[in-house]
């Protein structure tokens, strides 16, 4: 088992992000699965041009000789992948968003229909999909547009935490919170390291709540 994440923070090891991140990749690699973590900002990836290139001169390859190259490797030799960003504006990163668009060459220009749904055809099977999310403010309203980005992605598991700036809180009391929430981080990370799906107990658990929204606010505005 390869699981693979890749942080589209642009604080990279210095992210809330990462925080959550780390923890689940612990939980993995103590199953026995062999974990990767990428950060997408240190990476030199150009922006896709739409040129297709990929699709009719040199298929499955893009036209751009940059760091893209090795992390499409690192992506279809995985088990599992993780996208992961803090909401920006609504929504993922931009520096996952370019990770995103550079995956085109794993597509061919051979359209599919499933349940009503349009898509194009894969070159070979996509790894499954974990998507990890933060937002700096409370409410789950923060999600919305990227929850609907990665539907079609069928995650296997999705963590979305709200309130995330208390992950590198200090105050002992919110840092014993944060603790017992990362734990169940890791046990979702083990679960799926070992093979298995994410229980409902587990994925009950990563909904917990850090602090009440009225406190958080309170805090945020000092």
């Amino acid at each position: 088992m390869k699981i693979t994440a890749f942080n589209g923070s642009p604080q990279a090891e210095k992210s809330a992000t990462h925080v959550i991140v780390q923890k689940f990749l612990e939980g993995a690699e103590a199953a026995g699965a062999a974990v990767d973590n990428v950060f997408l900002i240190n990476q030199n990836i150009n922006h896709c041009t739409g040129c297709f290139a990929c699709w009719f001169k040199t298929p499955g390859r893009c036209i751009f000789n940059d760091d893209m190259e090795l992390l499409l490797e690192k992506y279809m030799s995985s088990d599992i992948i993780c996208l992961a960003t803090p909401v920006y504006t609504w929504n993922m990163t931009a520096a996952l968003k370019n990770f995103v668009d550079r995956l085109v060459p794993l597509r061919c220009p051979v359209a599919t229909q499933a349940e009503g749904r349009y898509d194009m055809n894969v070159r070979m099977k996509f790894p499954e999909a974990v998507v990890i999310s933060n937002a700096g403010f409370p409410g789950e309203n923060n999600f919305a547009t990227i929850k609907e980005v990665f539907k079609s992605a069928n995650p296997v598991v999705e963590i979305y935490r709200n309130c995330g700036k208390l992950l590198k809180a200090s105050n002992p009391e919110l840092k014993a919170v944060v603790e017992e929430y990362l734990g169940y981080v890791k046990q979702a990370g083990f679960e799926l390291g070992s093979g298995q799906s994410v229980s409902d107990t587990t994925k009950e658990k990563l909904q917990m709540e850090l602090v009440r929204p009225d406190q958080y606010i309170k805090m945020m505005n000092i």
